[in-house]
Parts: C-alpha cells; sequence; structure tokens
C-alpha cells in the first residue's frame, strides 16, 4: 500500500499494529489489549483525517496509483462480459479511450471511458489517459452504434485533460470534443457518466454531457487542474493547494453547483481501500440512474438533457 503525505500518521499506526501482531505470534506474551488499542486508536485516526480532506487532498486521492481505473470498474461490474470494440474508421485505435458492449445485471451497456494504465509502461501505453482526437471520434463511433441499436450509454470519466500535442491539434482536437458534446446532447438513449478519478477540461467534457452525471466522492471535476491554475496566476506550481480550494472542483462543491447529479460514496479511506465494495456501489448507482431513465421516450431524454445544461451557470447573489 502507498501512502500520500497527509496519510502518514495512519502508516505509523499500521506498522505498529503489524509489529503488536508479530510479537503476539513470536512469543509468549499476551499482546491482545495493546492490540486493540492500536486499533482502535487507527480507527479514530483514519476517520479523523478523511472527515476533514481539503480539496487538494482528495484530487491527491482521485490520483493514488492503486485507486482502480476505468477497465478494472468495467470488467468487474459486468463480470467479465465485455466485448471491447476498437478503432474510429478514420485515423488509427487510441489506447486512452476504451469502449465496448457489456452487461450489467443482464442489461446491455456500450461502456466508453478513458484508461490510464497501473504501471508506467502501461501508462506509456494509455499515453497516462490523455486521448487524442481519434480516441474522441471512436467513442463517438460507439456511442452512435448504441444509439443505433438502443443500447443506453455509460461513460467513465478519468484523464488529467486530452492530449495537447501538436499532432493531437493537427488533427483536430478541439472540433473532435466539441462534436462529441454536440452529438450526445442530442443522443436518442440514455447516457450516464461517472467520474471515477480525474476530470480535467475538454478531455472529461467530450464524453461527459448525460442524462446523470454521477461522480465518485474522491474525485475532482474542473476546467483546469490546481498546478495549472497556480502555474498561470501565481506563475508557480507551489499554490497548487490554494488553486483547488478556489476552483471549487470537489464533489460536494459539484453537487452544491447542480453541476453533477449524485455523489457515490467510497469506502473509508478512498476506492482503492475496499475495491470490492467500491465497485458493488457504482454498479448500484448506474443501475438506479438507468431504472430512472428507461421508461422515458427519446423525445422527453433528450429535451430534459438538453433542459437541464442550458439551466447551467443560472445564479442569483
Amino acid at each position: 500500500m502507498e501512502y500520500l503525505d497527509f496519510e502518514l500518521p495512519i502508516k505509523e499506526l499500521e506498522d505498529q499494529l503489524d509489529k503488536c501482531q508479530i510479537i503476539g505470534v513470536e512469543s509468549n506474551v499476551d499482546v491482545t489489549e495493546t492490540c486493540k488499542q492500536i486499533e482502535k486508536k487507527l480507527e479514530e485516526t483514519k476517520r479523523k483525517i478523511y472527515k476533514n480532506l481539503t480539496a487538494w487532498q482528495r484530487v491527491q486521492l482521485s490520483r493514488h496509483p492503486n485507486r482502480p481505473y476505468t477497465l478494472e470498474h468495467i470488467t468487474t461490474i459486468t463480470g467479465g462480459v465485455f466485448l471491447e470494440l476498437f478503432g474510429d474508421r478514420n485515423f488509427k485505435d487510441d489506447k486512452a479511450m476504451i469502449g465496448g458492449l457489456g452487461k450489467i445485471d443482464g442489461q446491455s451497456f456500450m461502456l466508453i471511458g478513458q484508461q490510464k494504465g497501473i504501471n508506467i509502461k502501461m501508462r506509456q501505453y494509455r499515453n497516462f489517459g490523455m486521448a487524442n482526437p481519434e480516441g474522441y471520434r471512436k467513442a463517438l463511433r460507439l456511442m452512435k452504434m448504441a444509439e443505433k441499436f438502443n443500447i443506453p450509454v455509460v461513460t467513465f470519466i478519468d484523464t488529467p485533460g486530452a492530449y495537447p500535442g501538436m499532432e493531437a491539434e493537427e488533427r483536430g482536437q478541439g472540433e473532435a470534443i466539441a462534436r462529441n458534446i454536440f452529438e450526445m446532447s442530442r443522443l436518442r438513449v440514455p447516457i450516464i457518466c461517472v467520474i471515477v478519478g480525474e476530470g480535467a477540461s475538454g478531455g472529461a467534457l467530450g464524453i461527459g454531457v448525460g442524462d446523470r452525471v454521477l461522480m465518485m466522492e474522491n474525485t475532482w471535476y474542473s476546467v483546469i487542474s490546481p498546478e495549472s491554475c497556480s502555474s498561470i496566476l501565481w506563475k508557480s506550481w507551489e499554490y497548487k493547494e490554494q488553486a483547488a480550494e478556489a476552483l471549487k472542483l470537489t464533489s460536494s462543491d459539484m453537487k452544491k453547483n447542480k453541476l453533477v447529479d449524485d455523489i457515490i460514496p467510497e469506502p473509508l479511506g478512498g476506492a482503492h481501500y475496499d475495491k470490492d465494495t467500491t465497485f458493488k456501489t457504482v454498479k448500484q448507482y448506474i443501475m438506479k440512474a438507468f431504472n430512472e431513465l428507461k421508461d422515458l421516450s427519446t423525445d422527453e431524454l433528450v429535451a430534459q438533457r438538453m433542459d437541464k445544461y442550458s439551466k447551467m451557470g443560472e445564479f442569483k447573489e
């Protein structure tokens, strides 16, 4: 288990607990009471730390290397009943954007999302979850296929942003994302979007227009990352914590501003602490959202979606 800087008190107590248990096994000393005291203190420390997380600490949790990525979510909640589809039929297959057909509780879905990779080689292979234009065009191709066969769409958002390289711009990165936003706004099947990690800028919006937008508790969703915001406003990354607070990018901020529909709770410590519970909860929220949408006519579905997004940004002082 890897620990973030603010989790070091937890690491110390867990190390103490491990040593205590080892002493109990290797000697005749009864350490039961001591272990119980450490366990009690460990639980109290966890609750105290995770109850009062700052915006920047939630950003750190969303990037935790042990956090489950899109492909792990898809494989688990479908029980392995997933057929990946490839290519945008124009340029090539983008490994940062995955998608295909899968079944959840017997219901077919088109499942699409950004994949970061679980180690250095895989992250390079997946371009760190930063899709090129062909990735967004592949996603749109799969959405239009789902529309043709009346299959609902679920997208998993986890990206530090769309790939900003020169070749991506030459192939029409901005147009590809804009086209996706336009087409998703009028797609005639239910769309459920789940933010499972980072939701940065147009890279997230390219697959983020949905009838229901769900956000996991320790994720973030913003037009810009805290580091980039800090470098623009303060000419340094040192102010990333202040930037994170100012951006109002946490799940509670997004829900308060009516930019997401629901928050998916995570196990104490984050999604990586108990992956089985995490996958079960994500699956429940997806099916709950689908059951709310499945009986709507296509006209009602599109009208409600358009109305939802047209109201965003309204506020009173």
